[in-house]
């Protein structure tokens, strides 16, 4: 199974984003996964979803967090079951101002219109299925 690309880079080398989590993860087949690797880029993403309009999730989480590793792949294979949705990864370390009001990882939030319509915390591989289907 091939991997995300994702070559951004901080200034020390220290890869961002989902290539940052170090897993060998899905293909995103249709291009609506992506990473934010900043604050800025991710509050770009986030204005982008109130332009477009269309489906999201976001899943916050972080690379040291257990939990959140093992369900990433998951929320990558959906990417790909639903194309007309746009998935994003946003690490809470790497965003740590536009991510300051997540208690939890992982986090789980839905948009429709650009407007947050749900939102979870923790695993569960066929309750982000359940919740990605059903917002969707």
């Amino acid at each position: 199974m091939a991997s995300v690309k994702d070559d951004a880079t901080d200034h020390s080398g220290v890869k961002k984003g989902l290539e940052g989590t170090g897993l060998i993860l899905p293909v995103n087949i249709h291009g609506n996964l992506k990473s934010a690797r900043d604050d800025n880029e991710l509050k770009g993403l986030l204005k982008q979803l109130k332009a477009r309009k269309t489906p999201a999730v976001i899943s916050y989480g972080a690379s040291w967090c257990h939990v959140c590793r093992d369900i990433l792949s998951t929320f990558c294979n959906l990417s790909n079951k639903y194309p007309k949705s746009v998935f994003i990864y946003a690490d809470v370390d790497e965003c740590p101002e536009a991510t300051k009001d997540i208690r939890y990882t992982p986090t789980f939030r839905f948009f429709r219109d650009g407007d947050r319509v749900d939102e979870f915390y923790g695993a569960g591989q066929q309750r982000l299925c359940d919740r990605v289907w059903l917002h969707s």
